[in-house]
């Protein structure tokens, strides 16, 4: 193959992933805009204007962390079947293409690189929930409630005990959020020297195997 014939398969390549590259660019752009509007039609009363949440009754949306390790599956399955239990309540009749988009509109908020296939791959807690009940109960449950009821019972905390929130959060999921927190809320990193209680692998374990005895 001559370099002008080279030349002429590479000018071709390009023109059609710039192609194909505009309609990607302008499908995801559409679908953010369609996300944003049923957004502000079913979720900005609580969640307020750019999913930034409002301490002590719902949660920030577009925290970076929380989109790291988040997993289109989690986001969806919670606005479609919404927390039994707490304030926020399902939306299903936004159908999947609805939710998608919402979800899509999220997801143009991310500032980190999303990690939540790798933090759904990790092995499932083996503390002693016996144990983690006492850690639970001594650092969780200032925020989150003596039995993680979260703003229902009067903390400031999102209700992380209830069978809404554990039936799709992984321990991967628990796991992460203990360890690093949130970024610009009160879920503090309770881990590493800067954590608030630099909390060990062993009793994180152990407050995750408590937490999922809250759910039964």
């Amino acid at each position: 193959m001559n370099r002008e014939n080279t030349f002429y398969i590479s000018l071709m390549a390009f023109c059609v992933n710039l192609l194909f590259g505009s309609f990607t660019f302008a499908a995801d752009s559409k679908k953010i805009k369609e996300g944003e509007t049923l957004y502000n039609q079913n979720c900005v009363f609580c969640h307020q204007p750019d999913a930034i949440g409002k301490p002590g009754f719902a949660p920030s949306l577009s925290n970076p962390e929380l989109l790291s390790i988040s997993s289109d599956k989690y986001l969806m399955s919670t606005i479609r079947d919404g927390r039994k239990g707490t304030a926020m309540a399902p939306y299903a009749h936004l159908n999947r293409d609805g939710i998608s988009a919402i979800v899509t509109y999220l997801r143009s908020h991310e500032t980190l690189p999303n990690r939540s296939a790798a933090v759904e791959a990790q092995r499932a807690a083996q503390g002693d929930p016996r144990k983690g009940k006492l850690w639970f109960r001594d650092i969780c449950a200032t925020c989150h409630g003596i039995k993680g009821d979260g703003y229902l019972a009067g903390g400031s905390g999102s209700a992380i005990g209830k069978i809404g929130f554990l039936s799709k959060a992984s321990d991967g999921f628990i796991r992460e959020t203990i360890k690093n927190g949130r970024s610009n809320t009160r879920m503090l990193p309770f881990s590493g020297p800067d954590g608030l209680a630099n909390l060990s692998e062993t009793e994180i374990e152990d407050i995750i195997s408590y937490m999922r005895t809250l759910g039964k």
